[in-house]
């Protein structure tokens, strides 16, 4: 089983070195590529005014934000939910530098660069020279986008958990149409050989008869019951 955390925030603003703050954390578990519908969400009082701008996208702002926990009195709980598994993050250096951030703050441990994926890269290795925001990619996979009037941590990860199981499927599938070619290709080795069964020319006795009849009779309504032979 491998347990993986979609995460996305939202913040005061731009930059760390600015002092702008994480203002809203949204998580969704996937396990085996698939949803389990668990997810972990929580606004966070910022502890200082949002900007214009980042209020513009997100729709929040300090006076909505002010009645909520601090990070410090938050932070437990969202290192319950991830534990130790890999997160998913779209442009991870952005999330992960204000997570640990705001970890540093409070003296927990800081995310580790080999725990995250980044699903901005991927999208680039993976479409070089297409957009690889999180909308484009959303209209690449046909993924409804429609809730998203604004920017939220929980709506955007539920959105990029959609993004990045499509993204793993088409991973997996170019690795098996690789492997059949390879097959393919790979000389006589491979060649699967033909086994002939040697044919049956003698009639069953009638202890196999009786056998059969036997087993026959353990299903129930068999389908060679509503023919007639006709």
């Amino acid at each position: 089983m491998i347990r993986e955390v979609i995460l996305d925030t939202e913040t005061t603003g731009l930059s760390v070195t600015d002092g702008d703050r994480i203002t809203e954390i949204g998580c969704v578990e996937v396990i085996d590529k698939k949803l389990t519908g668990r997810t972990y969400h929580t606004y966070v009082n910022p502890e200082r005014e949002v900007s214009d701008r980042a209020a513009e996208i997100s729709g929040l702002t300090f006076e909505f934000l002010k009645d909520y926990g601090t990070f410090k009195e938050v932070f437990q709980e969202f290192l319950e939910f991830i534990r130790d598994d890999k997160l998913v993050i779209h442009n991870a250096t952005f999330d992960t530098g204000f997570l640990n951030h705001e970890l540093s703050i409070v003296g927990s441990d800081s995310i580790a660069p080999s725990r995250v994926i980044d699903t901005l890269s991927m999208a680039r290795e993976k479409y070089p020279g297409s957009p690889a925001t999180l909308d484009a990619l959303c209209r690449k996979f046909n993924i409804d986008r429609s809730m998203r009037t604004k920017h939220g941590a929980l709506i955007d990860a539920r959105l990029l958990a959609e993004v990045y199981i499509e993204m793993s499927v088409e991973i997996v599938q170019k690795s098996i149409f690789a492997d059949v070619g390879n097959n393919r290709n790979n000389g006589k080795n491979n060649i699967t050989k033909k086994v002939t069964i040697p044919e049956r020319i003698f009639f069953p006795n009638t202890e196999e008869i009786v056998a059969h009849r036997e087993f026959l009779t353990a299903f129930e309504d068999p389908i060679w019951n509503k023919f007639d032979g006709s």
